[in-house]
């Protein structure tokens, strides 16, 4: 069982039903899956929010309804309120990044709630009250306002990349030895003379360039010219051995 498995997120007095769905659609995205509200204040119908779950209807569908906060994380092991608001109780407050992996950590004991506020005035003061940690989503101070799914979609993400669930891609082929790369250097440099790229006495000249590129890649706009250069050389040695092509 992942630590994840035993995060709840609870939002707290949600007026629309698309926040919640979008929302359930970023928990999915994260794999956190346990939905709580708490004191609703649905101001729509449910359509909207199915709708924007997409395909994360089963987590909408599961959901848990609290008349109030209390409630809702009475049985949690740690209650982490997310707060934009600056003030005297939430000096102790923390960026998701830096704290994910101390909060994973006591969820591998027990339940943990990720609470979200009202979308328009967050949690009260009595409701952060009730949190045993504050966490800040990091924003311009320009525009401190986040949309309540995009603070989900944020929040779980931070938490999902502390996991380790997330496996990242990799190059399946060992890396090239040198005597392969040696070689790779030899036939290019043939070619380039076959095609015309460059003459014998230019050769030392090209061939650094190119051992640059083939060791670290096309970074440069000199080393994209480069290969440029030959693509281009190579088209028009092809077509000009077609037009030269005796016909029957």
């Amino acid at each position: 069982m992942s630590a994840l498995d035993n995060i709840r997120v609870v939002l707290v007095g949600t007026l629309y039903t698309g926040n919640v769905g979008s929302a359930c659609r970023a928990m999915a995205n994260m794999g956190i899956r346990k939905l709580r509200l708490a004191a609703p204040n649905l101001q729509n119908s449910w359509d909207e929010g199915e709708r924007l779950a997409v395909h994360a209807n089963d987590v909408l569908d599961s959901r848990e309804e609290f008349a109030s906060l209390e409630e809702a994380v009475a049985d949690c092991v740690a209650v982490v309120g997310t707060t934009a608001r600056e003030g005297l109780y939430r000096q102790h407050v923390k960026a998701p990044r830096d704290c994910a992996a101390d909060i994973l950590a006591l969820a591998e004991t027990g339940p943990v709630a990720l609470v979200f506020g009202r979308e328009d005035k967050g949690l009260l003061n009595e409701e952060i009250a009730q949190c045993t940690h504050l966490i800040r989503i990091p924003v311009d101070k320009g525009y401190t306002s986040i949309n309540l799914a995009q603070a989900v979609l944020i929040t779980c993400y931070e938490f999902f990349a502390a996991s380790g669930s997330y496996i990242p891609p990799h190059e399946k082929a060992p890396p090239a030895p040198q005597a392969q790369k040696m070689q790779l250097v030899k036939n290019w440099s043939k070619m380039l003379m076959e095609i015309g790229f460059m003459k014998p006495e230019q050769e030392d000249h090209f061939m650094q360039g190119f051992h640059r590129v083939f060791s670290r890649g096309v970074v440069t706009k000199d080393d994209a010219a480069l290969m440029l250069g030959v693509a281009r050389q190579a088209i028009w040695a092809k077509r000009n051995a077609a037009n030269a092509a005796p016909t029957a």
